[in-house]
């Protein structure tokens, strides 16, 4: 998996891949990369494939309730986001003095550094 905590990703499939701004434009969604599932191979994105989750109360949460929370979806469904470009990338690794490192098909640049 190509995909790390912490990366900037854009939505590419699925039922949260668009989401409309201020003028009524859709616009693909992007978010950041809160937890990765190298497992399952699925990815938890900030405001992506927000669930209702009813919780009992409990001694950390006296009232209970539903509560809205991100759930995980498959790292097939995202792409990294190009630092350069600001679009959608395929992801490459070269070595560079022994060590892997991640980098934008589109541009080129270094993802890690």
């Amino acid at each position: 998996m190509y995909i790390k905590t912490g990366d900037m990703v854009a939505v590419i499939a699925g039922k949260d891949q668009f989401t409309t701004d201020k003028k009524g434009n859709k616009v693909r969604t992007a978010g950041r990369v809160l937890k990765v599932y190298p497992k399952t191979n699925r990815v938890v994105v900030e405001g992506v494939n927000i669930v209702k989750k009813h919780q009992a109360p409990s001694q950390a949460n006296e009232k209970g309730g539903i509560i809205e929370r991100e759930a995980p979806i498959h790292a097939s469904n995202v792409a990294l986001i190009d630092p350069k470009t600001k679009t959608p990338t395929r992801i490459g690794i070269k070595v560079v003095d022994g060590k892997k490192i991640r980098y934008a098909k589109k541009s080129g640049e270094n993802i890690d550094k």
